[in-house]
C-alpha cells in the first residue's frame, strides 16, 4: 500500500535500537478492541435475531449481519509528526472476528493523537485485496467496484406491522449505475479518537454506538430506506453524514505482552 513504506522504514530504525543503550525512546505496541453498545448497552453477536431495539425514529430493529473495515491508523504528536500506518482490518461482530487488531508494528513512547479512516480511501479501494474478496465484501463493477465499507443488515418491525429486512451498507457514494459511473463525494471518513498517552504496551478501546447509524444528524425512516440503498447516493451521504459520531475513544489498558 502507499504511504506506510516511508514511515515503517523510520519505525524499524527506531526499533533497532536498544532503548537501553543509544539512549533512543522506547517502543511500545498498540492493540485496538472493537466493542459495540446501542446507547451504553453492550452489543455481542448472542444479540442478534430477535427484533428488540428502537431506534431514534421509533422504528424496532434486530440485527443478521455487522461487519466493517477501517484503515489507515495515524499517529500524531503536538508538533505535527505523523506515524502513518496503512494498514486495514475487517471487523465482523456477526462472527466476532478480527474484534482485536494490532498493526505489528511498535512505535515510540509518548503522546499521540489517533485517528482511522472508516472504510477505505479513493486510493486503497481501488487495490486489490484477496481477503475481502474470499469474504465476498465487494463492491459490483457497475456501481465503482472496490469494496464495500459497512454491511449492515437486519429486519425492523415496518408501518404494516409486518417484519422486513433492511440492508444498511455504506460504500462509495455513486451515481449512473452502468459502465460509466459518477462519484458525487467521498463517503469514507476520518475518525478522530483523541490523545492518548503510551508509556506501555496499549490496548484501546474503539466504541462503536450502532443506534448512531440512524440518528443524527439525519433520523433515519427505515419505512424509506431499508434496501436498495447502494445505488442511491442519497442514502450514502446522509450514511457518512450519521457516521460522524459513531466511534468514540473507549478504556486504554496497560497490556502485558
Amino acid at each position: 500500500m502507499k504511504k506506510f513504506i516511508v514511515f515503517l522504514c523510520v519505525v524499524m530504525l527506531l526499533a533497532s535500537c536498544s532503548s537501553n543503550d543509544d539512549g533512543s525512546s522506547p517502543m511500545v505496541s498498540t492493540t485496538f478492541k472493537f466493542t459495540h453498545n446501542w446507547d451504553g448497552a453492550l452489543i455481542r453477536n448472542y444479540n442478534f435475531g430477535p427484533i428488540q431495539y428502537t431506534n431514534a425514529n421509533g422504528d424496532v430493529i434486530g440485527f443478521e449481519r455487522l461487519r466493517y473495515i477501517i484503515s489507515d491508523i495515524v499517529f500524531t504528536k503536538a508538533n505535527g509528526e505523523q506515524i502513518e500506518l496503512d494498514v486495514y482490518n475487517l471487523i465482523d461482530l456477526t462472527n466476532e472476528t478480527n474484534m482485536e487488531f494490532n498493526p505489528g508494528v511498535q512505535i515510540p513512547v509518548g503522546t499521540y493523537n489517533i485517528s482511522f479512516t472508516f472504510g477505505l480511501d479513493n486510493e486503497d479501494n481501488a487495490e486489490n485485496y484477496l481477503d475481502l474478496n474470499s469474504a465476498s465484501f465487494n463492491v459490483p463493477e457497475n456501481l465503482g467496484g472496490g469494496y464495500h465499507y459497512m454491511q449492515f443488515d437486519g429486519k425492523f418491525i415496518n408501518s404494516n406491522m409486518e417484519e422486513q429486512g433492511f440492508n444498511y451498507h455504506a460504500i462509495r457514494a455513486v451515481d449512473n449505475p452502468g459502465p460509466n459511473p459518477t462519484f458525487p463525494q467521498d463517503t469514507f471518513f476520518e475518525v478522530d479518537l483523541g490523545e492518548v498517552s503510551f508509556n506501555d504496551n496499549v490496548e484501546i478501546e474503539v466504541k462503536m454506538n450502532i443506534a448512531e447509524w440512524f440518528k443524527n444528524p439525519n433520523l433515519w425512516d427505515l419505512n424509506t430506506f431499508n434496501q436498495m440503498l447502494m445505488p442511491n447516493s442519497t442514502a450514502q451521504i446522509m450514511m457518512y453524514d450519521n457516521g460522524q459520531n459513531v466511534f468514540s475513544l473507549g478504556g486504554v489498558f496497560i497490556m502485558n505482552f
